[in-house]
């Protein structure tokens, strides 16, 4: 396996405005060549982070989406027995070939790649408890062999892993310890006027400081289920700019709350919370 050269330092992007702390996290997993392991609500921007490592370094991404049923194995290959059966059927492919019916997995392909690559590993905390282990394992040999046809498949280049957790469960301690750990802050207020701008650029000040102020104001409400995200409140400012909205406040009236809100009970709560005992204008 290949030893990469020292990367180039990760500073955000000109679309992923980031802060310090995230910085070091990021530059720390790449001197160390570690997985990151990134924690934080959703909508904070953990997906987003490797697109935004991604661009800075010129390199592909490769993405796992993590399921309840994902073990680790799937992600170095998959023998594709379902295609066989059916060439064999109906005559299409040389059935005696089995390589043809190997698909490799992400690990696979970041294995495999000739070129490093950043690998996003996504929702790791949605699989069982023992996928994170037996992931860091394969990680950890950075090769693996294929039964159905003994090739081994040997990393050239160790990938970048970027892997995001919604905090929904505990991960192992021998998985934390061999990570390079950050938790995501929601962003303030003063870092949110920066992503609203690089979205919005041009936007009205008036606006965008009431849209802001709304949307912090929901974000106390205790009783929320689900608090409205960064992509929510982006989603929200888009829609009143197009409406030719000018003017937002937080009362039994807030317009096109149904891109804030997206649980029937938060609509409810926001709207008792003014007296009214219905659901705000969504």
């Amino acid at each position: 396996m290949t030893q990469a050269s020292p990367p180039a330092r990760f500073k955000g992007t000109d679309s992923y405005l980031t802060h310090e702390g995230l910085q070091a996290a990021v530059n720390c997993a790449l001197t160390l060549q570690r997985p990151l392991l990134v924690k934080g609500e959703p909508g904070t921007g953990k997906t987003l982070l490797a697109e935004a490592i991604t661009q800075t370094l010129g390199l592909k991404l490769l993405t796992w989406h993590v399921k309840s049923t994902t073990r680790a194995q799937d992600g170095l290959y998959v023998y594709d027995t379902v295609q066989r059966l059916y060439d064999s059927r109906f005559g299409d492919g040389d059935v005696r070939d089995i390589r043809r019916y190997i698909r490799m997995g992400p690990l696979g392909e970041a294995f495999s790649s000739p070129e490093r690559v950043v690998l996003l590993i996504d929702e790791v905390d949605k699989a069982d408890l023992e996928f994170p282990n037996d992931l860091l394992h394969e990680l950890d040999r950075m090769r693996f062999r294929i039964t159905e046809t003994n090739d081994e498949v040997a990393a050239k280049h160790r990938p970048i892993v970027v892997i995001t957790s919604n905090n929904e469960k505990e991960l192992p301690d021998a998985f934390l310890r061999r990570c390079v750990f950050h938790f995501i802050d929601f962003p303030d207020a003063d870092l949110m006027r920066r992503i609203v701008d690089v979205h919005h650029p041009g936007l009205d000040t008036a606006l965008a400081e009431q849209a802001l102020k709304v949307f912090y104001e929901l974000r106390g409400f205790t009783r929320l289920r689900k608090r409205p995200s960064t992509s929510e409140l982006i989603d929200w400012i888009a829609v009143l700019k197009a409406q030719g909205v000018q003017d937002v406040k937080l009362d039994e009236n807030v317009p096109f709350l149904g891109a804030l809100l997206k649980k029937e009970q938060d609509l409810v709560a926001v709207a008792e919370a003014f007296g009214r005992g219905r659901r705000s204008r969504a």
